[in-house]
């Protein structure tokens, strides 16, 4: 992959927008080079190109296919890296705040004004010889089953992850989406046990999928709920497809699902209205969406989707990576254990630093 990775530095070096992934369980890495710097937008969802979406907001940035270059090549082996032990740097003040946060929010479900919400932090830590190109490398070594991508705008900025999350995946009316909630370190179990609080996110995540999606549907099926590993962590995942009627599309499919209960709450806008007036911080990027919009297949007719919820990323801006973590909660949460959930999260992308 040396030849690619010469593309990248000299697109990089031209401050030129680009992006590079890797689908899960794939062994194939996709760049798009833009030709100019100008800031393109999804705004109707029949663009097509790789869209990068904000948590809130419209700035829905893409990346045209028409007005890029692309370039592919296959990764001569894909092994997992074993987990670097990584220092838990637990700042007080940080830990008092996040705690303080989550209990707001456990005293807004038990005042009933939502059943879940997603809080979230950011930590920023400085970098010494920061190298895109081998951070990637790292991404795609350590976490084979997630959507790895670097994304750059030198009008936005430079954003890396390794997402476990597909948002919604696209073919024309066939659709597929997951649910995807609670959170556990892997500790080589055999067996992944799940407590209440735990089973009920992920219930709340499903249920708000399938009864939003339903008057977009013709059909609907799902999987039963089932755990998997994101690096050195565990969720617990509902497979969901169906197809979607004749006179629905992509944009209202995308409009229900954004932010899903996995990333933001239940009721979505009373929690998404706690989410602006409490974190304290723009979450940008994160826990927006990401990934190919409207991508030609092989007959050229066919329009393919495949998009990915923006999470275990990190924003890197002026020699510091600025790093996202969230939580899940609800009226069981325990402001303590969700604060060591969050440092347990901060390290999927503080081991490739």
């Amino acid at each position: 992959m040396i030849d690619f990775f010469i593309k990248v530095k000299q697109q990089e070096s031209q401050n030129l927008p680009f992006v590079l992934y890797k689908k899960p369980d794939n062994i194939k890495v996709v760049g798009y080079f833009q030709k100019n710097d100008h800031l393109y937008f999804a705004e109707n969802f029949e663009e097509a190109g790789f869209v990068f979406a904000p948590f809130e907001g419209s700035q829905m940035v893409l990346i045209p296919y028409d007005q890029s270059i692309k370039w592919s090549e296959l990764v001569t082996s894909i092994e997992e890296i074993p987990d670097i032990d990584v220092v838990k740097s637990e700042n007080k003040q940080d830990q008092e705040h996040f705690e303080s946060l989550v209990q707001k929010g456990i005293d807004a479900i038990v005042e009933g004004i939502f059943k879940k919400v997603v809080v979230s932090r950011k930590e920023i830590i400085d970098l010494a010889n920061f190298d895109l190109v081998t951070v990637f490398e790292k991404l795609i070594q350590s976490y084979p089953n997630a959507f790895c991508y670097c994304w750059f705008h030198p009008k936005v900025g430079l954003w890396m992850g390794a997402t476990p999350e597909r948002l919604l995946k696209a073919n024309d009316k066939k659709f597929s989406t997951m649910a995807l909630a609670g959170t556990q370190t892997s500790q080589g179990l055999a067996k992944a046990i799940w407590e209440k609080k735990e089973m009920e996110e992920q219930q709340f995540v499903t249920d708000f999928i399938l009864n939003n999606l339903k008057d977009l549907t013709s059909e609907v099926s799902i999987s039963s709920p089932y755990a998997i590993k994101a690096g050195s962590l565990l969720h617990i995942k509902t497979d969901i497809e169906g197809v979607l009627n004749d006179n629905s599309n992509l944009k209202q499919v995308i409009s229900v699902l954004h932010p899903t209960p996995a990333v933001c709450g239940l009721p979505k806008q009373e929690a998404k209205t706690f989410i602006l007036e409490n974190e304290g911080y723009d979450r940008e990027y994160y826990t927006g969406f990401l990934g190919e919009l409207n991508k030609e297949g092989f007959n050229k007719t066919t329009l393919k989707s495949d998009l990915y919820v923006n999470l275990r990323c990190m924003k890197i801006k002026d020699n510091q990576a600025h790093l996202y973590m969230g939580c899940g909660i609800t009226k069981d949460s325990n402001p303590r254990k969700e604060w060591e959930e969050s440092v347990n999260k901060s390290l999927t992308m503080k081991r490739m630093l």
